[in-house]
């Protein structure tokens, strides 16, 4: 699948999902709405039976036509001018409320006509198990005309809420779905991108192979001259083109089983190992490259402790991936390598500095991927399968310790290496 399908498939669901979504939100307000309104409905018909109950309990038979008045969302009043009871009025509202399966707390309070006053308030918190909480009332004669009453819902939202939970649960799918559709976006790209290195490393491993085998074959078809064995010294440079070559791509395959190791569980042979030592052998061992390059080498190595217990053979082959990547990725210039050592707290830091290309900051954090290499314009001007950073942070991983980068474009790197001394 190309990469344009890819991103066809991702606008066509997203513009699927959003379609969705915006109906969702549609219909969840539409709901909301329609909701309230029978709510409303419901509060208002309760209300209006209990002022008549009232009035017909007073035997009185003035009944206004819509006695109940909304004052705000929450705030309901109802306007009776007759003799009004606290506890016949709160008996009435709970009958009528559980009636309607109004399941929701409320406060009333009883309000003289004349003052605005109030003169008795009272919390029922019918949504739990009827318990009440009340303000005590007046000492007041309540055979008086001039009350009206009001009710307050004060989880109103709350239990319209409640009640909307086909909705709640029909949007919570479609989050989840959501949800997936972006892991799954995710998964695709990620797979996508890891064809695309896997290609890469492919492409790599033929060229790096390829290369050598040609110059062997070459070299050997030389030697099977009869004319060569006149000249040695013919004859010598050609053994040493194939020794050399054969080289090459015993490091290479090395390379390559190393990554393959840290797919297979990792059995470490720590032992004593002498950091300032090692870094001084594997620069010995770099010295024809730093003589082929005109590398400038620096050594800082001041830690005071520098013995970590390791497996030996792995950390020589973490400071030889960096320092090779340091003469590497300096191809533009004469390599100026510096390679530091300070103790800190109980761990020695080793640091490995290259006055190289720098890695951009949108690749930092993708160096140690398995097959990633760094682009650098011609996928071949600096030789390499994308293994070697990979290898440096699973094995320093290992060892309890950590690896990290600090590089601008243009500017070389810092690769940092930290390990617990003993």
């Amino acid at each position: 699948m190309n990469r344009n399908t890819i991103r066809i498939i991702i606008v066509l669901a997203s513009v699927l999902l959003i379609g969705l979504v915006t109906t969702q939100i549609f219909w969840v307000s539409k709901a909301y709405k329609l909701e309230q309104k029978q709510l409303d409905h419901d509060i208002t018909k309760a209300l209006k039976n209990v002022g008549r109950e009232i009035l017909i309990h007073n035997n009185d038979s003035s009944f206004l036509v819509d006695p109940v008045k909304k004052v705000t969302e929450n705030y309901f009043q109802v306007a009776i001018n007759d003799t009004l009871n606290p506890f016949y009025l709160e008996s009435l509202l709970k009958s009528e409320f559980l009636k309607q399966e109004l399941n929701i707390d409320f406060e009333y309070g009883i309000y003289d006509c004349f003052s605005d006053s109030v003169i008795f308030k009272k919390t029922i918190m019918l949504a739990v198990d009827g318990s009440n909480s009340e303000t005590s009332a007046p000492q007041i004669k309540w055979d008086r005309d001039g009350h009206y009453f009001g009710v307050y819902f004060p989880n109103r939202n709350k239990a319209m809420i409640s009640q909307m939970s086909f909705w709640l649960l029909s949007s919570l799918f479609l989050l989840v779905v959501i949800v997936f559709f972006a892991y799954t976006i995710s998964v695709i790209l990620k797979q996508k991108r890891l064809s695309e290195i896997k290609n890469d490393f492919i492409n790599n491993m033929t060229h790096e192979f390829k290369t050598p085998i040609s110059t062997i074959s070459l070299s050997a078809e030389v030697l099977m001259k009869p004319e060569i064995l006149k000249d040695k010294e013919r004859l010598l440079s050609y053994a040493q083109i194939i020794h050399s070559e054969n080289n090459r791509l015993k490091n290479q395959v090395e390379r390559v089983l190393q990554i393959a190791m840290l797919d297979k569980e990792i059995t470490l042979d720590k032992t004593k190992v002498n950091v300032h030592q090692l870094v001084k052998n594997i620069a010995t061992s770099f010295e024809l490259t730093f003589k082929e390059r005109n590398a400038l080498v620096n050594f800082d190595l001041a830690a005071t402790k520098f013995e970590v217990l390791a497996d030996e053979i792995h950390l020589a082959n973490i400071l030889q991936n960096l320092i090779d990547n340091a003469i590497k990725y300096s191809y533009k210039s004469e390599p100026q390598i510096t390679i530091k050592t300070k103790s800190k707290l109980n761990s020695i830091q080793i640091s490995v500095r290259d006055n190289g290309i720098g890695i951009a900051k949108e690749n930092i954090k993708l160096v140690f991927d398995k097959f990633y290499r760094v682009p650098t314009g011609d996928v071949h001007n600096v030789k390499g399968f994308g293994l070697g950073l990979n290898y440096v942070k699973t094995m320093i991983e290992e060892h309890n310790g950590s690896v990290t980068v600090d590089s601008k474009l243009g500017n070389g790197a810092l690769f940092t290496l930290r390990l617990p001394v003993i």
